[in-house]
């Protein structure tokens, strides 16, 4: 017997995980999402993304990345796709920069394997950096890198296997309270659930316009190495280098197509239907210049360029709760969420589904948002 019904609106990388969860936590599942999943609309694609548990943002999140490394390697057994490889990946900044001292500590709180790599020891092992003088590096071993599109075909396969029924080229466009949950409608029918979930990502501004959302551009770029065998998966890390302060530029090795970098945080704010997805001359300058910079023999010819969205809150936190009246909200992942989707998932279908308490991690998270998102509404 079911154990209720939910519909979840957005099938990007929460909405899958979530879709999977309570399927196989005996809802029934109803989803949907206006492209085509896994697609490049939104911010679930562009072949790689960094999965770490010496979290410089935050101590919080290092638990919730362990146990997505866990989960992600679970949904690999069952669907027989790779997801994660490992590479491991490195912090490079100055000693008291931010991202060198959150790194060690989220590390040293919660026991993340790692070392402390002075700059000649760190330009041994990894020759395709060049490292700043007043640089040290933090090197985690078991991070890695995540198959974006290929986690979201995975989670999205795993959610019908366990009976959800998912429909994509299905936008939600309304939803209505009812007495016994929502009466949801799409553009291309209607439903009757007890639960909704909201995982629109970058379209969450247009249903709750009262959120204090952000929506930006993330260009990436992708460049062919001038030597090839600094750059190859087996010999670079992922990397994130504090190349001013607050300020980070990042990376991955060589996949297939590239050596792939860009500027956290720093794109122009944007619309999700209307964003400006080509190159920008500047932003091209201005990433190749760290490239010389900090792995200059990368630095060659620009293969492809893509255009991928961050959603971010102000706290650059993210937003798992429920609403005053009643929809739980999965988003914004402020762009770094990807990794812990799983673990997310989990959580929230235990919340769901139990009626337990989301943890402590999110009720911080939920506290920098100032009360813009009120918790659970009398029933």
């Amino acid at each position: 017997m079911k154990k209720g019904s939910a519909f979840i609106a957005g099938l990007g990388a929460n909405g899958s995980a979530t879709a999977r969860a309570l399927a196989r936590a005996g809802l029934e599942v109803i989803g949907c999402d206006a492209f085509r999943p896994p697609h490049d609309r939104g911010s679930s694609h562009g072949e790689s993304r960094i999965i770490r548990a010496a979290y410089f943002e935050d101590p919080i999140y290092a638990p919730l990345a362990q146990r997505s490394f866990t989960l992600w390697r679970e949904l690999e057994s069952e669907t027989n796709r790779q997801l994660l490889r490992i590479t491991g990946g490195v912090n490079i900044g100055p000693r008291d920069g931010m991202l060198v001292r959150g790194a060690l500590e989220s590390a040293r709180l919660y026991g993340v394997q790692h070392e402390l790599l002075e700059r000649g020891e760190a330009a041994r092992r990894f020759p395709g950096f060049q490292i700043d003088d007043d640089h040290v590096v933090v090197f985690e071993p078991e991070a890695g890198i995540l198959d974006p599109e290929a986690c979201v075909a995975g989670q999205v396969e795993s959610a019908r296997a366990a009976g959800a029924t998912l429909h994509t080229d299905e936008a939600l466009l309304s939803w209505n309270r009812t007495d016994e949950g929502y009466h949801i409608k799409t553009s291309r029918s209607e439903y009757h659930t007890q639960h909704l979930i909201l995982a629109l990502g970058s379209w969450l501004k247009r249903f709750r316009p009262e959120l204090p959302l952000q929506v930006t551009r993330q260009p990436v770029f992708w460049f062919e190495p001038i030597q090839a065998e600094p750059y190859r998966a087996d010999r670079l890390p992922h990397y994130l280098i504090e190349f001013e302060p607050g300020r980070v530029f990042y990376g991955f090795p060589d996949l297939g197509s590239g050596v792939k970098c860009a500027v956290h945080h720093e794109g122009s704010a944007a619309d999700a239907d209307t964003v400006d997805r080509t190159m920008r001359a500047t932003e091209l300058a201005e990433v190749h210049q760290l490239l010389q910079q900090f792995l200059p023999n990368a630095a060659g010819p620009l293969v492809r360029s893509a255009v991928c969205l961050y959603t971010n809150t102000p706290d650059f936190h993210f937003i798992v709760d429920r609403a005053h009246d009643g929809p739980w909200l999965l988003s914004a992942c402020s762009g770094h969420g990807f990794k812990f989707a799983p673990a997310i998932a989990e959580l929230l279908a235990n919340a769901i589904v139990e009626g337990a308490e989301l943890p402590a991690v999110f009720s911080g998270i939920r506290a920098g948002l100032q009360g813009l998102v009120p918790g659970k509404p009398t029933e």
